[in-house]
C-alpha cells in the first residue's frame, strides 16, 4: 500500500453499495492506530465519503474499579477493558442507530470521558481502532465478526519501546518510570497482541 489515498480508495471499493462498512485498524501500543485511523478518516472524507473514529481506549476500566480489582498494574491488558460494552457498542454501530454516544480515552487524565464523541446513521465509514481487536481468546474473538475490513500495523518491538519511552516523557514521567511500567506492563501486552491476533485482511 503506497499511501493513505490509495488505501481508502481500496476501502472504498471493498465497501460496495454498504451504507456502513465496519474498519477494524488493530496492532500492539504504540505501532499507530490512532494516526493511522484519523489520517484515514480524513482521506476518506477528502474522497466524498462520510467517516468516524471509535477508539477501543474508550472502555478501559477506571482506576477507582483497577485499584479495587488489584489489576491497576496490568492496566492497558485484555482484562482491564468492559469488552462486553464495547461489543454491544459496535452491534449498535453497525445496526446504523442514531446518534449512538462514545467514550474517549483522555491520555492526559487517564480516564475515559463518557459520551465524548456521536457516531450519526449518516457515517458510512466506522475506523475501529484497538490493541485487540483481532485477539482471538474469547471474549474477543466476538469482535472480528464485526468487522467489514481489518488493518493491522506491524512494527517491530525495539521500535515500540522507543516510541512508548517517549510517550511516557512527553507525558511527564521520566526515564526510570518510562522504562520500569514499560518492562512490567508495555511489553506483556505488547506480546499478547502479536501472538494472539488472528489475521488481518490486509497488514501495513
Amino acid at each position: 500500500m503506497k499511501n493513505l489515498t490509495e488505501l481508502a480508495s481500496l476501502i472504498r471499493k471493498k465497501s460496495g453499495e454498504a451504507q456502513r462498512f465496519m474498519v477494524g485498524v488493530a496492532g500492539a501500543p504504540a505501532s499507530g492506530k490512532s494516526t493511522l485511523a484519523g489520517n484515514l478518516r480524513d482521506a476518506l472524507i477528502a474522497q466524498g465519503e462520510t467517516s468516524v473514529v471509535v477508539p477501543m481506549d474508550g472502555f478501559h476500566f477506571d482506576d477507582v474499579v483497577l485499584n479495587a480489582r488489584g489489576h491497576r498494574p496490568r492496566k492497558g491488558a485484555p482484562f482491564t477493558f468492559d469488552i462486553l460494552g464495547f461489543e454491544v457498542l459496535l452491534k449498535r454501530i453497525k445496526a446504523r442507530e442514531p446518534d449512538i454516544a462514545i467514550p474517549v480515552f483522555d491520555r492526559t487524565m487517564e480516564l475515559s470521558r463518557a459520551a465524548a464523541d456521536i457516531v450519526t446513521d449518516e457515517a458510512k465509514f466506522i475506523i475501529v481502532e484497538g490493541n485487540y481487536l483481532l485477539l482471538k481468546q474469547s471474549p474477543w474473538d466476538r469482535l472480528k465478526p464485526l468487522l467489514d475490513f481489518s488493518l493491522y500495523l506491524r512494527v517491530p518491538i525495539e521500535e515500540l519501546e522507543r516510541r512508548l519511552i517517549q510517550r511516557w516523557l512527553d507525558l511527564g514521567f521520566d526515564m526510570t518510570y518510562a522504562k520500569n511500567w514499560i518492562a512490567s506492563n508495555d511489553l506483556l501486552n505488547i506480546r499478547t497482541v502479536i501472538a494472539e491476533s488472528a489475521n488481518a485482511d490486509l497488514t501495513l
